[in-house]
C-alpha cells in the first residue's frame, strides 16, 4: 500500500524523461569518485604500514570491465613517482588524486541534487494543481458533506507535509541506494564472504526499523486529523465572528480551539518522538554489525582464513562504515516517508473522489434554449444513505414564463432550482430541456444558458469590476457598467474610492448586504442569460432598493424563463405559474388568483404572512 501511495507521488513528476536521464549522468559518476575516495587510500596504508616496494607492472591490457587494469595504471603511475621524488612524493600523489576524486564525487552529487530539486518542486506544483482542479470540479453535494476545514488543511498542511516529509525525501530515496550499490559492489570484489555475513546481519536492523515506521505511521494519520479539526475550528470562527461576538461566546470558541490545539499538541509530540528516535536506532543497529564484521572478519585475517591483507580488511572496514551513512539517511527517510503516507492517504482520498456528475459519451451541443424545461417523475436523494427529499415531480416550465417555487423552509425548493443547471443529477425520472435529457448536453453549455443569483451573495476578494465580470474574460467596462445600472447598483459603485476597480474584501465585507446583493444580480444581468434562477434575489435589500431592483428584475425575466424561490409571496403573485412544495412534493400549482381561490396551501401561506405583518 505504502509504496503505490508512494510511487503516485513520483508519478507527478512525469514527465520522467525531464529528470531521470539527466539525474543518472550526475549520480552514477558521482558514486564512482565517491568510491575511489576510499579505494586509494589503500596503496598510502601500504606504504605506510608495510612499507611495501612498489613495482612496474608491464603488458597491461586495456579493459572497462577489469577493475585490475585500473589498478595497475594507478600503481604503475605511483611506482615513476616514486622513483623520479620518492615514496613522499607516491604519497603526495596519492592524496591529491583523492582530493581531485572527493572535488568531482561532490561536484557530481550536487548537480544531481539540483535534478532531484527541480523534480521535487515540480511534483508540490503538480500536486497542488490535481488537488485544486479535482475540487473545482467536484459536484455541490460533496462540499455539503466536508467540512471547509478539512479541505483547506488537506490543500495546504497535507500537501506541506507530504512536501516534508515524501518529497524532500526523493534526495535519499534516489540517491542512497545508488552509493551503497557502488560501495557492496566494492565490498563483494573485495571479499565476497565477509560481505554475505554482513547482509544477513542487516536484516535485524530492517526489522525494528519497520516496528518504528509502522507505529509512526498510524501517530501521523492521528496527528494530521487533529490539525485539521484545528483548521476547522479557525475557519469556522473567522466565518461566524459576527454571531460570536454577538452571543458574548468568545469563551466557547477559545475553549473549543485549545482542545483541538491541545489534543494536536500530544499527537505531534508522540510523532516527533518516534521519528527522532530512527536515526539513533539506526546508528546504534549499523554500529553493532560493524563490529561483528570486524570481529568476524579479524578472526579470519589474524587465522590466515581470508585472502586479505590487513591494510586491505581497513580499507573494507572503512568502506562498510561508508555505507552506514547512506543507511542511516535511510533509515530516517522511511521514518519520514511513513510520517507523510498519513497526509498523502487524505490527498488521494480527495484526488479519487468519485465524481457524480459525469460527462456525457457522446454530447449534444445547445447553444440556445428553444422551448421548454420539464420534470418527469423527478425524485431526489444527496445519497444513499439519505432518504429522497424530492418525490415524483412533475413540472412543465415554458420559454418566457416565470415559475415560482413556494413552500415552507425545508420543502425541496432550492433542491429543485439546484437540479436545472446540474449542481446534482436527479435520482429517478428525467429532467429534460428542450425534449433532451440534461444528462446528454455538454455541462459547460448548459450552465452557460442560465443566470443564477442565491439568496446569500457570493463574491470574492476582488474589485467590483472583476465580480460583475466573474468568468467572462472579454467583458468591456461598457457592458459591466450596463449590467450594474440594471442591478441599480451603478450609483453606489461609482462613490467607492476606486470606483468600479475598488477591492471589496473577504466575501465582500467592505459593501453592505445589499450592496452586495446587487452586484451579484448584476453579475447575472451581464450575462444576459434565456433561463434565470433566482433564490430570493432581493431579501437582502432594503425597501426602496428592492422596488428598484425588482422592477429592474421584471424588466430583465420579461421574454425568459425564470424559476423564482420566494419566501416573500408578495414578490411573485404575477408569475406565469406558482409551485407549492411541502416534503419534497408538489400539492398544488397555478397562478396567484387561482391558488387564492381553492383556499388550500398557498392561501394559508399568504394568510401566514399577512398575519405576521399586522
Amino acid at each position: 500500500m505504502e509504496i503505490n501511495l508512494f510511487l503516485r507521488i513520483v508519478s507527478f513528476a512525469k514527465p520522467y524523461s525531464r529528470f531521470w536521464p539527466r539525474y543518472l549522468a550526475f549520480i552514477i559518476p558521482g558514486m564512482i569518485f565517491g568510491v575511489l575516495n576510499f579505494v586509494l587510500i589503500l596503496p598510502v596504508l601500504n606504504i605506510i604500514f608495510e612499507q611495501t616496494t612498489l613495482t612496474y607492472v608491464e603488458n597491461t591490457e586495456f579493459s572497462l570491465t577489469d577493475v585490475t587494469y585500473f589498478k595497475n595504471v594507478f600503481y604503475n603511475l605511483l611506482y615513476k613517482v616514486n622513483v623520479l621524488w620518492g615514496e613522499n612524493g607516491a604519497l603526495l600523489t596519492v592524496c591529491a588524486a583523492v582530493m581531485i576524486a572527493s572535488l568531482f564525487a561532490n561536484m557530481f552529487k550536487y548537480l544531481a541534487q539540483r535534478t532531484l530539486v527541480s523534480m521535487r518542486v515540480h511534483v508540490l506544483k503538480n500536486m497542488r494543481t490535481a488537488m485544486f482542479g479535482k475540487i473545482t470540479g467536484l459536484h455541490i453535494a460533496y462540499f455539503n458533506e466536508k467540512r471547509k476545514g478539512d479541505l483547506i488543511s488537506t490543500l495546504s498542511n497535507d500537501i506541506g507535509e507530504v512536501q516534508n516529509s515524501v518529497v524532500t525525501s526523493f534526495q535519499t530515496v534516489f540517491r542512497e541506494p545508488v552509493m551503497i550499490a557502488g560501495n557492496m559492489a566494492v565490498l563483494f570484489y573485495m571479499s565476497y564472504q565477509l560481505t554475505v555475513f554482513s547482509l544477513i546481519a542487516a536484516p535485524l536492523s530492517a526489522f525494528f526499523i519497520g516496528r518504528l515506521a509502522k507505529k509512526l505511521k498510524h501517530d501521523a494519520g492521528i496527528a494530521q486529523k487533529h490539525q485539521a479539526d484545528i483548521m476547522g475550528v479557525i475557519e469556522e470562527t473567522i466565518s461566524g465572528m459576527r454571531i460570536i461576538k454577538a452571543f458574548n461566546a468568545q469563551k466557547y470558541v477559545r475553549n473549543k480551539f485549545e482542545n483541538a490545539n491541545e489534543k494536536y499538541r500530544r499527537s505531534s509530540k508522540k510523532v516527533a518522538n518516534r521519528q527522532e528516535m530512527a536515526s539513533p536506532m539506526s546508528e546504534f543497529l549499523g554500529v553493532t554489525i560493524v563490529l561483528a564484521i570486524v570481529y568476524f572478519g579479524g578472526r579470519l585475517v589474524l587465522g590466515g582464513y581470508l585472502d586479505m591483507s590487513a591494510t586491505e580488511f581497513l580499507v573494507y572496514i572503512g568502506l562498510y562504515y561508508n555505507i552506514l551513512v547512506p543507511v542511516k539517511e535511510l533509515s530516517r527517510a522511511f521514518t519520514s516517508i511513513q510520517k507523510g503516507m498519513a497526509s498523502a492517504k487524505r490527498i488521494f482520498e480527495v484526488l479519487d473522489y468519485p465524481v457524480d456528475i459525469l460527462k456525457s459519451k457522446n454530447p449534444v451541443s445547445i447553444s440556445n434554449f428553444k422551448d421548454k424545461i420539464e420534470f418527469e417523475s423527478v425524485s431526489f436523494h444527496y445519497s444513499e444513505k439519505n432518504s429522497e427529499v424530492l418525490h415524483n415531480i412533475n413540472l412543465t416550465v415554458p420559454k418566457g414564463t416565470t415559475c415560482a417555487l413556494v413552500g415552507h423552509s425545508g420543502a425541496g425548493k432550492s433542491t429543485v432550482a439546484d437540479l436545472i443547471p446540474r449542481f446534482y443529477d436527479v435520482t429517478k425520472g428525467e429532467l429534460k430541456l428542450d425534449g433532451i435529457n440534461i444528462k446528454d448536453y455538454q455541462p459547460k453549455e448548459l450552465i452557460s444558458l442560465m443566470g443564477i443569483v442565491s439568496q446569500e451573495s457570493i463574491l470574492f476578494n476582488d474589485t467590483v469590476f472583476n465580480n460583475i465580470a466573474f468568468g467572462w474574460e472579454e467583458a468591456t467596462e461598457e457592458n459591466v457598467r450596463t449590467a450594474a445600472e440594471i442591478a441599480n447598483a451603478h450609483e453606489f459603485i461609482v462613490k467607492l474610492e476606486d470606483g468600479y476597480n475598488t477591492v471589496i474584501g473577504d466575501r465582500g465585507n467592505r459593501l453592505s448586504g445589499g450592496q452586495r446583493q446587487r452586484l451579484a444580480i448584476a453579475r447575472a444581468v451581464l450575462r444576459n442569460p434565456p433561463i434565470l434562477i433566482m433564490d430570493e434575489a432581493t431579501s437582502a435589500l432594503d425597501s426602496e432598493s428592492e422596488r428598484l431592483v425588482q422592477d429592474a428584475l421584471y424588466k430583465l425575466m420579461k421574454n425568459r424563463t425564470s424559476v423564482v424561490i420566494a419566501h416573500r409571496l408578495a414578490t411573485v403573485r404575477n408569475a406565469d405559474c406558482i409551485v407549492v412544495i411541502q416534503d419534497g412534493q408538489i400539492i398544488e400549482q397555478g397562478t396567484h388568483e387561482e391558488l387564492m381561490d381553492r383556499k388550500a396551501a398557498y392561501y394559508n401561506l399568504c394568510s401566514l404572512q399577512n398575519f405576521s405583518k399586522i
